[in-house]
């Protein structure tokens, strides 16, 4: 990764805004969304980042060398080389959002992917996110092992579960789940053969296998690429360890087709 996606609390914090016009409008606007308290004085104490929003080259290149000078992470509008850091496109479901970014390469891409999906994820996504938070507690005594309230929730919120992420819900679907009787989780062991070495070349049903998983083996031909898919927390191991014993939760063996 060239940049490193972060979420920021910026909430009373002071953030430096240098200029005026349309870029800077748009600017304080996201911002003060975010709960800072914006400035224009280059002086000021407690700043925690910097935005210069300056039309004129010379200027924008001056401002941004004498904040970076002090220290601070600084977005230039429009200048991605300049930027310690980039605003993304955001998709808003309060608590959750989604930041797409490009590194600066376009924001007219970002955007575009913005409004593509914004069509995709329903307005109750937030509302199912809070609902999530205020059930931890009863989520975590209806499965005490976090291995197995794990695979409760990843199934519950996968495509066709009862709170599939991309339908719309009511509270009660959350209730109802809750409410339903519950077993353990069936272990499954799959064959996964790949056709391409290239991770964007992977299904969709592959990739949510990957990202599921418990524990892979693999071949020593699968490129790291595609293992970077992998969850973080599964357990690896190579093809030839794989015995016949039975596994626990989703393993995968993965081999490239020859």
């Amino acid at each position: 990764m060239n940049q490193l996606p972060i979420f920021v609390n910026l909430q009373g914090r002071k953030i430096l805004l240098l200029g005026r016009g349309e870029m800077a409008d748009a600017k304080k606007r996201l911002y003060e969304r975010a709960g800072a308290e914006i400035t224009d004085d280059e002086n000021a104490d407690g700043l925690t980042l910097a935005v210069v929003a300056l039309e004129n080259d010379d200027e924008a290149i001056a401002a941004v060398a004498r904040l970076k000078a002090r220290g601070l992470l600084v977005n230039a509008v429009d200048r991605s080389a300049l930027c310690d850091y980039t605003t993304p496109a955001i998709i808003d479901r309060d608590p959750v959002l989604l930041a797409i970014g490009t590194g600066g390469a376009s924001a007219g891409l970002a955007k575009a992917l913005r409004q593509r999906l914004e069509q995709l994820l329903p307005a109750s996504l937030g509302t199912l996110a809070t609902a999530l938070l205020n059930a931890r507690e009863r989520i975590q005594q209806t499965w005490p092992d976090g291995a197995a309230r794990r695979k409760a929730i990843d199934a519950v919120l996968d495509p066709g579960g009862p709170l599939d992420v991309l339908a719309d819900h009511e509270l009660e679907d959350l209730e109802a789940w809750l409410d339903q009787p519950h077993g353990q989780s069936r272990s499954q062991v799959i064959d996964l053969e790949l056709s391409s070495a290239d991770p964007d070349d992977l299904t969709l049903r592959q990739a949510r296998w990957l990202g599921q998983a418990d524990q892979i083996f693999t071949s020593d031909d699968v490129p790291a690429a595609v293992l970077d898919r992998v969850r973080a927390d599964a357990q690896r191991f190579t093809l030839t360890l794989w015995d016949e014993r039975p596994t626990t939760g989703l393993t995968l063996r993965i081999r490239m087709k020859p």
